[in-house]
């Protein structure tokens, strides 16, 4: 074995080193960039290559951190940087309990300096112009993390996509409305801060993706839940209309049956919330510490922190703007799931009986319960079941993904294409020991015997479809994933990879997707293992709701 004395090694080391110094002097001087690094409007950003070959770029700033006197405010442009920013590691999430078991975090953290993208390019230089897919995450806006792994844009770009997940305000912190906040507003309104974040996202990638390789002309954004509400919203909003160039919604939108809240009674409502926790002014309320305002505003019976009608952001109702044919109208490709939400939503602990159904329907509905009935009937209790659980998934989030669909096709100009995602999961693996699926899908970790449970799921359950369209199922250990599974997936990622590329979800080795609206009837592609077309019976479904919306 070679022996050197500590100089030798020394010499040996800048002998190896210089090169590679040299280089990077070179790069420095003549302006070139390393294979792992992004010039953006902001300054340069140094990111990975995976294994895949597909580069990420991760804690990416859009827009000032939004603390101090940033908080409640429209989000600001990010400060320029001077040396080459690492952008390795996921930036913290947004402010957010510990509310839903099935979210798995790969963030630094919890914090209001929240405001960061995750960008994943199969490009390797800036030319390429690619398809851009901008995913927001679901979380009722009160959770939820661009850093979650059902959400990695890793398999999407390799589908020839540059994917980007957002990271927006949540809560108490992203859309609390309030008198004072509105006064100071250069826009006199208040709330929807997340909604704003959303669309400052947008604008820095119109500004900036081509430097991912990514068109800034072919922006498709998505969203699951909350997210796909977030996709409606930003369709309707002159914010952010321009900057969209397709819209994937998956079970959602803000075209829901309860109208969105108006900005005054938004405001009443922060009033409210602040004289409880003692914040007699602005100025308090600001100076009051993160983690307080988040555990005051998560305490049984403090006010849901949601979008609303501000009059900027959203000018007028989101179903008021869609009926105006005001959205963006772009290729819309939307649907839900086989069972959004279980049937004990409706009958609680009762049994599926068709007597106990009944008191049911009538309790909730009243003189239209007889109509109720006719449309979801059910005489034994394997038709309760179903038609249980399938009035309480269109009350849930069918219905307003329904109506956006339906109002899209009738007011915009571009083709509509619309799913039933019907997939069930498989059996969780027997490691995950006490956990149990929760009541609108997820997981609930730790259950003791007092944890409301679901029956075992006969259909696609709220959430379960996002791996399998993202292409992320391996990502996902709770579940004994089967052949079958990939299966699915490899179908639905590749309509979602066609639509993000073309705006129309056909493409080869592809059952045919036609237009929902496009000859007679209203066709749905309803994705399994049987991946087929089918006729949408339902629509006298969805015409009562509609009336019920409106009553």
């Amino acid at each position: 074995m070679l022996h050197l004395k500590p100089i030798c090694m020394l010499l040996l080391l800048a002998v190896l080193m210089a090169p590679a110094a040299i280089a990077q002097k070179k790069n420095k001087a003549s302006g070139t960039l390393a294979a792992n690094q992004v010039k953006t409007a902001n300054g340069v950003l140094e990111g990975t290559t995976e294994k895949s070959g597909i580069r990420s770029f991760k804690g990416v700033p859009f827009a000032a951190p939004p603390v101090g006197d940033l908080r409640w405010k429209a989000p600001q442009p990010a400060k320029d940087w001077q040396s080459v920013r690492p952008a390795k590691q996921f930036g913290p999430r947004a402010m957010q309990l510990p509310v839903f078991g099935d979210m798995n975090f790969r963030s630094n953290g919890v914090s209001e300096d929240c405001l960061y993208l995750n960008v994943w390019t199969p490009a390797k230089t800036g030319q390429e112009r690619l398809p851009v897919l901008v995913y927001f995450y679901g979380g009722g806006f009160i959770a939820g993390d661009g850093s979650e792994p059902r959400y990695d844009g890793e398999s999407m770009a390799t589908k020839g996509i540059v994917a980007v997940t957002v990271n927006y305000r949540l809560g108490v912190f992203g859309f609390l409305a309030h008198p004072e906040l509105t006064k100071e507003s250069p826009h006199k309104a208040s709330g929807n801060y997340g909604l704003m974040d959303q669309a400052a996202a947008l604008r820095w990638v119109k500004q900036n993706i081509a430097a991912f390789g990514g068109d800034p002309e072919r922006v498709t954004i998505a969203g699951e839940s909350a997210g796909s509400f977030s996709v409606s919203a930003q369709m309707a909003s002159p914010l952010s209309k321009e900057l969209i160039d397709g819209a994937i919604a998956e079970s959602g939108s803000m075209l829901a049956l309860q109208p969105t809240v108006t900005l005054d009674q938004a405001e009443q409502e922060g009033v409210k919330f602040a004289k409880s926790i003692g914040a007699n002014s602005l100025a308090e309320f600001r100076a009051l510490p993160a983690q307080k305002l988040l555990e005051e505003a998560g305490k049984p019976g403090a006010a849901r922190f949601w979008p609303i009608v501000d009059g900027y952001f959203l000018p007028k109702s989101p179903m008021a703007i869609f009926e105006a044919g005001e959205q963006a109208h772009v290729p819309l490709l939307a649907g839900w799931n086989s069972e959004e939400m279980n049937y004990r939503y409706l009958l609680g602990q009762d049994e599926p009986t068709p007597e106990n159904y009944a008191k049911a329907v009538q309790q909730r509905f009243g003189e239209r319960a007889t109509e109720v009935l006719k449309l979801y009937p059910a005489t034994t209790q394997e038709e309760v079941i179903a038609s249980a659980t399938d009035l309480a998934g269109d009350l849930f989030i069918g219905y307003s993904t329904w109506k956006l669909l339906d109002l899209h096709h009738q007011t915009g100009s571009s083709p509509v294409f619309q799913y039933m995602y019907a997939r069930p999961r498989p059996e969780m693996r027997p490691e995950m020991g006490n956990a149990t699926p929760g009541l609108a899908g997820g997981v609930v970790k730790n259950a003791d015997a007092a944890t409301p449970k679901a029956p075992p799921a006969r259909g696609a359950v709220h959430s379960a479809e996002i791996e399998y369209a993202m292409g992320n199922l391996a990502t996902n250990e709770v579940y004994a994933w089967q052949p079958e599974d990939y299966k699915v997936s490899e179908v639905m990622q590749g309509y979602f990879a066609n639509f993000i590329k073309t705006g129309d979800p056909n493409g080869p080795n592809l059952p045919k997707w036609p237009a929902a609206y496009s000859g007679d009837g209203v066709k749905v592609m309803h994705i399994d293992v049987n991946t087929r077309v089918e006729p949408a019976n339902n629509r006298e479904r969805y015409l009562f709701l509609d009336k019920q919306a409106k009553q």
